[in-house]
Parts: C-alpha cells; sequence; structure tokens
C-alpha cells in the first residue's frame, strides 16, 4: 500500500486537513464511530499518551468524553463535547468543550473509488485560540493519527 500524504493548512481562524485514506468510505466512517476502532488509531503513538477512559455515542446529539495520560509530564488531560451532526459515511461535526478556545471540529468522507478523501476542519472561537492550539502542538498530531487510520484499516479491522 502507497503511503498518503496528509495536507495541514491554517486559513484564518481554520485549520485544515486533509488526507486521501486507502479505504472505501463506509470503513472510514466506521473506524470514526465505532468506539473500539477510534480508540486504536486516535491518539498518536510517538506523544506517548495512553487513554485511561473512554466514551463514545457518535450520533446527532451524542457525547463523548475521553481520558488520556502522557507518561513523560504525569499530566491526565480530559477531552469531551457533543456531536452537533451525524450524517452516515458523510460527515461528522463535534464540539470540543473542555475550554472556551475549543474548535468546532467537522470530518467528511468523499468516496474516490475505493478510497476516501477525509477533510478535518478546526475552527478556532478566535485568533488566540488557534495560536495557542499551534503553539502548543496539539494540532501536530493529523498526520501520524491518519496514517494510524489506514494502517488500521489496511489490517481489515473495521471490516
Amino acid at each position: 500500500m502507497q503511503a498518503n500524504e496528509t495536507h495541514v493548512e491554517r486559513r484564518d481562524l481554520e485549520l485544515v486537513v486533509t488526507r486521501l485514506v486507502d479505504a472505501p468510505v463506509a470503513l472510514v466512517f466506521k473506524a470514526w464511530t465505532t468506539p473500539e476502532l477510534f480508540r486504536r488509531w486516535w491518539v498518536p503513538a510517538s506523544f506517548g499518551i495512553a487513554i485511561l477512559g473512554f466514551e463514545m455515542e457518535a450520533r446527532t446529539g451524542g457525547t463523548y468524553r475521553f481520558e488520556m495520560h502522557h507518561a513523560a509530564s504525569g499530566q491526565t488531560m480530559t477531552f469531551f463535547g457533543r456531536y452537533l451532526e451525524v450524517t452516515p459515511d458523510a460527515r461528522i461535526v463535534w464540539t470540543n468543550e473542555e475550554s472556551a478556545a475549543g474548535p468546532l471540529t467537522t470530518a467528511s468522507f468523499e468516496p474516490r473509488g475505493d478510497q476516501t478523501l477525509v477533510t478535518v476542519r478546526d475552527l478556532y472561537p478566535s485568533q488566540a485560540a488557534i495560536e495557542e492550539a499551534i503553539a502548543s502542538g496539539s494540532t501536530g498530531g493529523w498526520s501520524e493519527q491518519l496514517a494510524q487510520l489506514e494502517q488500521l484499516l489496511g489490517e481489515g479491522a473495521a471490516v
């Protein structure tokens, strides 16, 4: 399988991430909405972070919450929010409510034959919020995350 490149672009208050994933849209969407699959690819392996607790109800009006522990710093972080829209095999929109600076995230999935174009848009509430996210490195894991997703799907994990 040929490795696909992840593109990350900043557009004013928005961070836009795209990658062509070598898997059909139904499998990609399933990996984004099935807790057992999602937790296997979401955290970049190189970050040294373990998921301690995880809850996901991926439906319009549903919620998510996960707690992660960073071994090197000893820090535990909790992330949570609501799903504003879940359209099967097409789009997921969710809030990031752990801070006032959290973005509104939209992930869209476009079929491209046996592949899927994944586009993730993080819309931040202010210039300061996007600057802080970029400076903290919290936006830097997308390439690794999406590569992990593709690897998981290539192993037939979502079939």
